[in-house]
């Protein structure tokens, strides 16, 4: 079993000793063990399913939402999705050892700043089992030992990707504790695993604001908040309409459980009449509940839409709900995203440049669309063969982190004698 029964401490310290030796591992070595993890996942899809179906049939999942029950179930197609991002990871760059500058300087020593691990990352995270595989599957590639700590209703499914991690590391002779999986505890627990500081490298905690403001509290270690997407959509006073439409939809109802959907649609007042009721409709038809300012309400040509609180400009629904507001101007949306977004991923919907230009430059966020769906914001969509999480912060990572972002760099100085005068 993969779940841990020793104290968070001694997991920790565990998995510090196996990332000295997971840092020092070739590429073939660390490919090895992914092109297992992708084997195993297809040999024991079954046994996955399985655990799955008992973590959605257990009472712990009962009070779930139904977005949340999506993100926690699992089939066979997404285990094989699950499977195929893995083999990604596995066909990127390896970034450990990556030359990033390499001079002489005036005393005559050679200096180069070389691509190095960070060492041991933690991630805590809910309902989607898929990132036990996914985040594993990155630290692997990228040199680092990873402490998991997923949601106390996914146990079962979490335990078994665990399994099928440690399984495949130990098959490419690599160490078993460089992925190690804590049950899902209290907030002790929690606390505990966020101030370790002599092991833990690193904390990126994927979750809403309750996760990340509890971290705040109590986290001494470094942390990097994959935290809550409440996403924008604007269509602008030139945008074609059509075009607005679908993304708009997508990025509502595409897969409204997830950080990168829209959860409000701003339009301009200029178009709000033409747009608004087709695109309500389509809306409504999809299932999504609507709530809007007045002149929202008063533009939907007959379709229902409620009285929008304050509270509905700030809130990440992860559902199929949607705020929507009439604004008078480009710089009057900009402000309303920078008030009300988690800087995560805002679209605007325009034909022109220089529009989508001061958008882009206006709108604080780690991903700034023009013509397109938030849903892109996504490390396989970008690339990236998977992701950790959604960075919402300025440093170290901004957007998806991916392989490079889960590295630092070293200085490794080379002379023959030189000393300081």
């Amino acid at each position: 079993m993969a779940v841990t029964t020793t104290s968070v401490a001694e997991t920790c310290a565990a998995a510090q000793r196996a990332a000295r030796e997971l840092g020092a591992a070739p590429t073939e070595t660390k490919d090895a063990a992914l092109g297992a993890i992708a084997r195993l996942l297809g040999e024991r899809v079954g046994e996955v399913l399985e655990a799955n179906a008992a973590d959605l049939a257990d009472e712990r999942a009962e009070g779930l939402t139904p977005a949340l029950r999506d993100r926690l179930a699992l089939s066979a197609e997404r285990v094989a999705a699950m499977a195929d991002g893995v083999r990604a990871v596995a066909g990127l760059d390896d970034p450990v050892g990556e030359v990033l500058d390499r001079k002489t300087l005036e005393s005559g020593v050679e200096l180069t700043k070389l691509r190095v691990p960070l060492g041991v990352v933690a991630v805590v995270y809910e309902a989607r089992p898929n990132v036990t595989i996914d985040c594993a599957a990155l630290t692997i590639k990228s040199g680092n030992a990873i402490v998991l700590r997923g949601s106390h209703y996914a146990e079962r499914t979490n335990g078994a990707l665990a399994a099928i991690v440690r399984e495949a590391l130990e098959e490419a002779g690599l160490p078993a504790d460089a992925a190690v999986l804590l049950a899902g505890g209290g907030h002790e627990d929690l606390a505990e695993l966020a101030t370790q500081e002599e092991t833990v490298d690193l904390l990126i905690p994927r979750g809403g604001e309750g996760l990340k403001n509890a971290l705040k509290d109590v986290a001494t270690v470094p942390v990097i908040f994959a935290a809550a997407g409440n996403c924008h959509v604007y269509v602008h006073a030139d945008a074609d309409l059509e075009m607005a439409r679908r993304i708009a939809v997508n990025a509502k109802t595409q897969r409204p459980g997830v950080c990168n959907a829209a959860e409000t649609l701003l339009v301009d007042a200029v178009v709000a009449a033409e747009f608004l009721p087709g695109a309500l409709a389509e809306l409504r038809d999809a299932g999504v509940e609507l709530v809007g300012d007045e002149r929202a309400r008063a533009a939907a040509g007959g379709v229902e839409v409620g009285p929008a609180d304050e509270k509905d400009w700030d809130d990440e629904y992860l559902d199929l709900k949607l705020a929507v507001a009439v604004v008078d101007s480009l710089e009057d949306a900009i402000d309303h995203v920078n008030l009300h977004g988690t800087r995560h991923s805002e679209a605007i919907v325009t034909r022109s440049d220089d529009a989508a230009a001061r958008f882009s430059a206006g709108v604080d966020a780690a991903v700034v669309y023009t013509n397109a769906s938030t849903r892109f914001t996504d490390g396989f969509e970008f690339g990236m063969g998977a992701e950790i999480g959604n960075s919402t912060q300025k440093l170290h990572a901004r957007g998806p982190i991916g392989l490079r972002e889960l590295t630092t760099y070293k200085y490794v100085v080379h002379g023959d004698g030189q000393v300081r005068e």
